[in-house]
């Protein structure tokens, strides 16, 4: 079980996303990402600069078929942290729903 912790690079929605987008793959196509996050090249771009600043998501640049393509992966770092968050969101529901009473009906 990871270690509760928010992490506000991760929590921000499209990096979010993005982070759980790669878990299930060990790389995935810039273009694919873009596609699947409905952004612009400069706003993927963004987002895996600080994804990558933290060190939780690797690019790597190489030819494929004699064109240049991009591969996005999750790090073992990015991966944690992004478990880390989602137990720190997953507890934070918790207490909310624990907190909540039923509603009373007004007559």
């Amino acid at each position: 079980m990871p270690f509760p912790n928010f992490d506000d690079v991760i929590h921000e929605p499209h990096r979010l996303q993005i982070c759980a987008y790669l878990v299930p793959a060990p790389g995935r196509d810039f273009g694919d990402v873009r596609d699947a996050m409905g952004l612009s090249d400069s706003a993927l771009s963004k987002h895996l600069k600080a994804l990558a600043g933290k060190g939780y998501a690797r690019l790597e640049r190489g030819v494929r078929d004699g064109r240049q393509v991009t591969t996005v992966a999750l790090t073992p770092t990015g991966r944690e942290a992004l478990c880390g968050h989602v137990a720190e969101l997953q507890r934070m529901a918790r207490i909310v729903s624990a907190g909540r009473r039923p509603m009373q009906r007004t007559r």
